[in-house]
């Protein structure tokens, strides 16, 4: 496929999903440094005189931050592993309907810290929910889908230990049990060996400069067609 950075036409994806040259998103398990990364991204395009949104899930709009603090405050009641999904689901709606689409439509590259494939690992491989029901409701309430995918892969262990250094208060999905995150990163994994064309595999227990250079130049790769 093509990957100008003007280009305004979606390819068709799986099951007619649109997959988009200028939506990039960044997945990885916990500790895997995907802040860093997006924000030397975000710096990188932007040198090159880019219109960049840099947005997150589950959030990205108003409401969504609002169901974000519904699915990871621990002070909340906790839902179903259904629910979850379900809750995954409407913010991502309607972070695409009012954030991403308009951004992609006028032209700006969007960077996107968690998106569809994250529900894949967290709500199909740890919570155990079937992956074609999650690719259902891809198909029906999201219709899109990243042309570049970075994926920061760390061992859980290590990963983990990161994130008790820097999280005072884990949320409510930073606090389950390790194996609940190995069936994540299975997760993962199984889905960039699965894509290989949109996902792009980073070794992100490297110190955080390096992890962010191979990221910045591989999605100048991505972004000048190479």
């Amino acid at each position: 496929m093509s990957r100008p950075a003007g280009a305004t036409l979606p390819a068709a994806g799986p099951d007619d999903i649109q997959v988009h040259p200028r939506l990039v998103s960044l997945e990885g398990g916990e500790g895997a440094g995907k802040t860093t990364v997006l924000n030397a991204l975000r710096e990188a395009l932007r040198e090159g005189g880019a219109d960049v949104v840099s947005t997150r899930e589950p959030g990205g709009t108003p409401l969504a931050e609002r169901i974000r603090g519904l699915l990871l405050d621990r002070e909340h009641e906790t839902p179903t592993a259904d629910a979850e999904l379900l809750l995954m689901f409407a913010a991502r709606a309607q972070h695409v309907h009012e954030t991403i689409r308009p951004a992609l439509a006028r032209g700006a590259w969007v960077l996107c810290d968690r998106f569809t494939d994250s529900s894949y690992a967290y709500q199909g491989g740890g919570r155990g929910i079937d992956p074609a029901w999650i690719a259902e409701l891809e198909r029906r309430v999201v219709g899109l889908r990243p042309g570049l995918t970075l994926l920061l892969d760390i061992d859980v262990a290590r990963g983990r230990a990161r994130t008790r250094g820097r999280d005072l208060v884990p949320d409510r999905i930073e606090s389950e049990r390790d194996d609940f995150f190995e069936r994540v990163r299975a997760a993962y994994r199984a889905r960039a060996a699965a894509e290989p064309a949109r996902f792009r595999v980073i070794d992100a227990s490297r110190p955080a400069d390096e992890v962010a250079r191979e990221a910045v130049r591989l999605l100048r790769e991505w972004r000048d067609g190479a």
